[in-house]
């Protein structure tokens, strides 16, 4: 059984409490983040090596390991996930004090809209790296279907939309593209929906690509389907999966075990692409084109 405390020095009585430099704090909180050593390096601008020489050194300060190293990934043990809570907290009260004497060259409030998948997967990186860049910039999120995104756009109530589309154009709108990524039959892993006839299929509203996608796949096949499982929201589509109550057109990159891609055993058509668009004016604010700034650097590093 563990008695000791965590972070216990074991210090002499009278020896000063060596100080955590800023730099290992958010290179600790960059690593569990990504997940490994060469995405944080990125990430903080230094080399994997220097990362590895960083951890080294807030390990041997602290007198204990705070990773779990497997071949190509790192988490977070015990005590890692005590360091890195008091790391952000650590490192926002540096944000904040730095703001009250540096007024920021940008600052105001950014609307931003997103479709949930963008929200979960890209989102909070993002805003983690925007937030530390721009502290006088705060983002307000809101998150719908690209519908009512695009709409709320058009009568002003958004900045920054995040849709997914097919093309260029998006519902006569103007669409910068920022991501493209291939669409997958996603299924339970050793499940049985796939072998349904009908088959049954999560899909939601008429104007979402991913079923534009899946069903005109399974109507030129001739495969018969019922929609089985209706979801605004990935997570529900992945809830309806996990039950192995039906299969879903989804990103490849949302197929994470035990959701899995199904592969061609399973007959089903193959899908295509969809893209993740960006609508933002060309005369915004200071502060709104930094937000759009930022997702095109992090879409651009994410292709």
């Amino acid at each position: 059984m563990n008695t000791h405390n965590s972070f216990e020095t074991g210090l002499k009585p009278g020896t000063q409490v060596p100080l955590l430099d800023l730099d290992l704090l958010k290179t600790i909180v960059a690593i569990s983040e990504t997940g490994n050593f060469s995405t944080a390096a990125e990430l903080v601008h230094r080399t994997p090596s220097a990362i590895s020489m960083q951890v080294k050194r807030i390990e041997e300060m602290l007198k204990r390991p705070i990773f779990v190293r497997a071949a190509r990934t790192v988490t977070l043990n015990e005590d890692g996930e005590i360091l890195v809570a008091h790391a952000r907290r650590v490192l926002a009260l540096n944000r904040e004090i730095v703001a009250k004497f540096i007024a920021p060259d940008v600052s105001g409030i950014v609307r931003l809209g997103a479709v949930d998948h963008v929200t979960e997967q890209f989102l909070p990186s993002v805003l983690c790296r925007f937030n530390d860049t721009h502290p006088g910039v705060k983002v307000d999120v809101t998150v719908e279907n690209s519908d009512t995104l695009a709409q709320k756009y058009r009568v002003g109530k958004l900045d920054i939309v995040l849709v997914t589309c097919e093309t260029s154009i998006y519902a006569g709108l103007d669409v910068e593209i920022l991501y493209r990524e291939g669409l997958a039959w996603a299924g339970l892993k050793g499940g049985i929906a796939c072998e349904q006839n009908p088959l049954p299929v999560s899909v939601w509203e008429e104007g979402c690509v991913w079923r534009k996608a899946g069903l005109s796949g399974l109507e030129k096949q001739g495969r018969d389907y019922r929609v089985t499982f209706k979801s605004a929201y990935i997570s529900g589509q992945r809830a309806g999966i996990l039950a192995d109550l039906a299969v879903a057109p989804l990103p490849i990159s949302a197929c994470v075990d035990p959701i899995i891609a199904l592969g061609p055993e399973c007959g089903l058509p193959d899908l295509p692409e969809y893209a993740i668009g960006m609508l933002t004016n060309s005369d915004a604010t200071p502060s709104v084109k930094a937000v759009a700034d930022q997702l095109r650097a992090n879409f651009s590093n994410a292709c």
